[in-house]
């Protein structure tokens, strides 16, 4: 059956129920995202996307996959402009006393890490590469979203004993990543 206005035929898409797609990755791609997820919902989400990712072979589920990630990395992107909820800001922060052992800052801002895992993901999606060339990106995408993640789910505040709350580091207090 033709669209109106078209000479192509219309299809089905290809959903989640769709015998292509195994069990997990079904799961995993009906999971909903949007901008009412926080940070850490978001980096979780994302982790789990490229980790099913670098284990998965089958070129219809890989795209489903990289299509999703693309999804949740853009997802990321407005999450990371919005100033942090009250509760993720408890869970970032550490008493004063702890806080000079456990910092460990990257060298770069979140938001040109995230580029770096979008840029990867459309070459992916192009699907232009040799296998071991797309292994290896897979492979390079899946440890900058980790890095990602564990940079920004690592404590960035401190509460000193009179309840105040400073950037570990001395770095100015702006509560947006």
């Amino acid at each position: 059956m033709a669209n109106e206005d078209s000479n192509t035929q219309t299809h089905p898409e290809i959903t989640p129920h769709d015998p292509a797609f195994a069990g997990d990755i079904a799961t995993l791609l009906e999971k909903p995202q949007g901008a009412t997820m926080d940070l850490f919902q978001v980096l979780d989400i994302c982790e789990q996307y490229a980790e099913h990712l670098l284990e998965n072979q089958n070129q219809t589920e890989r795209m489903a996959l990289c299509g999703r990630l693309l999804a949740g990395l853009e997802v990321l992107k407005s999450v990371l402009k919005a100033p942090l909820p009250d509760y993720l800001i408890e869970k970032l922060t550490l008493k004063d006393s702890e806080a000079s052992i456990c910092y460990n800052p990257m060298a770069t801002d979140s938001e040109p890490l995230r580029e770096y895992c979008v840029a990867l993901t459309i070459v992916l999606l192009n699907q232009q590469e040799s296998p071991e060339q797309t292994q290896q990106m897979t492979g390079l995408l899946y440890e900058l979203i980790v890095a990602l993640a564990e940079d920004l789910k690592a404590p960035r505040f401190a509460r000193s004993v009179d309840g105040g709350l400073r950037m570990i580091q001395g770095r100015v207090l702006n509560l947006v990543h």
